[in-house]
């Protein structure tokens, strides 16, 4: 019987194809959408990812997500070391800041400054240079995506292509002289401005003048403390905000998604996705009941029961399905692929392959279930009518 059900499936190709395609392309869109979705909320932590040291950021307690910095006085930083299971704390800068290129343009970039002494939070992926260069005179590291884009140099002939920075290139940040000492390999942020590394105390010297300027304050728990404690009696020592790095990252992501339109658009393009791919396969699979109502009823006179023939049914929709979802997520993993070093932004989980092969598992149990009940009410007789 189940070899009769898959050569009725296979034997009508116009509306087994069309199954197939709608089924394919319900589940690409929702497996691309969401990893590009992923991908985007990823991107909103990702400079929180790439500082993997610190247990602990300790910031003001009115900072809302990771680019929204409000500064504090630098003896917050002592304070915040005076806590008892504080292994050690250390400053960083962060701040929007315009760079002179050589063209005489200008281009805004996250300026990082790190801990003079330790230069904690440095960039792990070194391509050209040493972090330890940066204590050279005027030294920064630029991003290498920034230095490959909107930092490269104008091209040397009027029609050639732009020239990537590299070691010895010299910037303006704020109007004082940076020369460039290596570049490095980060993740790209959600803003997708370069990022420029530096020395703590050379950062503020780049930075407008101002009272406040500590950003934030990167701490490491000492072995054995428990991080969350931790943060609890930082907050009651100080009167600051302290998240351990993955409260950081949630706090940052709940941000988003509640201050943005990014999960409503994605979520209807994914909507959208399941609809037409519920209606074609629904509709296509009931047709296809439809024109071998005759077959059906042939083996309901020959005695077949009503639950292999919906054992049948499910297992043509079975088979449909799982081409089709195959078909989509592969797809949706080769787009990714493809767009791996642009920007566009594309993460995808496994958890990914759950969700789609639920809704498409969902889409099919409806398109089944509609040739069913057609295939219950059948009645034998419709074999001798003409």
């Amino acid at each position: 019987m189940y070899y009769t059900a898959l050569k009725m499936l296979m034997g009508d190709r116009s509306k087994y194809f069309g199954m197939v395609m709608g089924l394919t392309f319900a589940s690409f869109i929702m497996t691309q959408q969401p990893a590009i979705f992923t991908g985007l909320m990823a991107r909103t932590f990702s400079f929180i990812t790439d500082l993997g040291q610190p247990d602990i950021w300790v910031m003001d307690p009115k900072v809302q997500f990771i680019d929204d910095i409000k500064p504090m006085q630098d003896t917050q930083l002592y304070r915040v070391r005076g806590v008892e299971g504080v292994e050690w704390a250390v400053p960083l800068y962060k701040g929007l800041l315009k760079a002179r290129l050589e063209n005489g343009n200008f281009q805004t970039c996250i300026v990082v400054g790190l801990d003079d002494a330790t230069l904690i939070g440095g960039p792990a992926v070194m391509i050209e240079g040493r972090l330890e260069d940066l204590r050279r005179a005027e030294g920064v590291i630029v991003d290498a995506e920034g230095a490959r884009s909107k930092l490269a140099k104008v091209s040397a002939t009027p029609a050639g292509k732009p020239m990537p920075l590299r070691i010895g290139d010299v910037l303006e940040l704020n109007d004082r002289r940076a020369t460039v000492v290596g570049i490095a390999k980060v993740t790209r942020t959600f803003q997708s401005q370069p990022l420029i590394y530096t020395t703590y105390t050379r950062a503020i010297g780049f930075a407008p003048r101002e009272r406040k300027l500590l950003s934030f304050v990167l701490v490491k728990a000492r072995d054995g403390e428990d991080p969350y404690a931790l943060t609890a009696r930082i907050r009651k020592a100080t009167g600051l905000a302290a998240y351990t790095r993955e409260e950081f990252k949630l706090l940052t992501v709940q941000y988003f998604m509640k201050n943005t339109g990014i999960p409503i658009n994605f979520g209807m393009a994914v909507l959208l996705g399941f609809i037409i791919g519920a209606a074609v396969a629904g509709q296509t699979f009931y047709n296809f009941t439809l024109d071998n109502l005759r077959q059906f009823g042939v083996l309901k006179a020959m005695g077949t029961g009503n639950a292999t023939l919906l054992r049948m049914i499910l297992l043509q929709a079975a088979v449909v399905g799982s081409i089709g979802w195959g078909l989509g997520v592969g797809a949706a993993a080769l787009f990714g692929y493809v767009f791996r070093d642009g920007v566009l932004a594309f993460k995808f989980p496994w958890q990914l392959l759950v969700i789609s092969g639920g809704a498409v598992t969902l889409i099919c149990i409806f398109a089944a279930l509609i040739s069913i009940l057609k295939v219950i009410k059948l009645e034998p007789a419709i074999v001798f009518k003409t």
